[in-house]
């Protein structure tokens, strides 16, 4: 760790650092477990000077100041380094923490707004998160999700051309197969297991958030893709806010295309074969 990220940190927590233990898989910098001089622990991500963690700071900020989802709280947010709390939190979701967690998304989804969007741009991961408010649902998935992370996965080979025009082709049909009307929800946005901490039977936090308002079917579809929840999930999640027909026989395929092109821009390799494949179940 830098010494300067070190003395920020120290004057941000008012207490004497005893150690910074190296944590992998951060996506904006390098991620660390600080124990201080009285035991006591946080959180810090580093990067370099001209980073965006002070969006991840934003949005986890805005969670807990407009939701009841449980984030670890926000100690410094600036540009090139994030301290949070940290959270205690034990390996493996039982059936109780899949409970829980459909009645904390379950609430989270009440949050709407009146249009899609949010008020800034956010991140997905390391990358740009478009959300200009938007009257229509299908517009805004077709543009700001489906046709932005197409033009971002083509540009750095994670799909080619072919794959890029059926995005083009379904987002000319979009409205047939997206309900319109539903509400604009607050979303975590990027809610795989990963990003899910729990403690015994219950969910600790939720971490690295990809907020905006969007139709909370996205974010369940979201889920199913990496198998983080089950069916009690699900079942749970009904008896809050229940799900329309058709959602996981048309739309959940929908949906994931959105994920699949951002795991095809950051990481190439098959993500974006499994986005042309559903595609071409609409398109042709």
């Amino acid at each position: 760790m830098h010494p300067g990220h070190r003395q920020r940190i120290e004057q941000a927590c008012a207490r004497g650092m005893a150690r910074a233990d190296f944590l992998p898989g951060g996506c904006v910098g390098e991620v660390w477990k600080i124990t201080f001089d009285d035991g006591s622990h946080a959180v810090a991500k580093t990067a370099a000077g001209d980073s965006t963690l002070d969006i991840e700071a934003y949005m986890l900020r805005y969670l807990a100041d407009h939701s009841d989802l449980p984030v670890p709280g926000v100690i410094e947010g600036a540009k090139d380094l994030l301290v949070i709390d940290y959270v205690e939190n034990s390996s493996g979701m039982g059936p109780s923490a899949q409970e829980h967690a459909a009645d904390l998304l379950a609430a989270l989804h009440q949050v709407t707004a009146p249009r899609y969007g949010h008020e800034r741009d956010t991140l997905i991961g390391p990358l740009r998160q478009p959300n200009p408010w938007t009257e229509r649902w299908h517009d805004f998935y077709r543009e700001q999700r489906l046709f932005y992370m197409g033009r971002e996965a083509l540009e750095t080979g994670g799909i080619g051309m072919e794959t890029y025009e059926r995005i083009e082709r379904l987002g000319a049909r979009l409205a047939e197969f997206l309900p319109e009307g539903r509400p604009a929800s607050l979303l975590h946005g990027d809610c795989w297991g990963g990003n899910v901490l729990t403690r015994g039977n219950r969910i600790a936090a939720f971490i690295d958030p990809a907020i905006y308002h969007g139709d909370a079917e996205e974010e369940l579809a979201y889920t199913t893709l990496f198998n983080t929840f089950g069916p009690r999930f699900f079942d749970r999640y009904r008896e809050h806010n229940p799900l329309e027909p058709g959602f996981f026989e048309t739309r959940v395929p929908l949906y994931t295309l959105y994920s699949l092109l951002v795991h095809a821009r950051l990481f190439g390799g098959g993500y974006g074969t499994q986005a042309d494949t559903i595609l071409r179940r609409y398109v042709g």
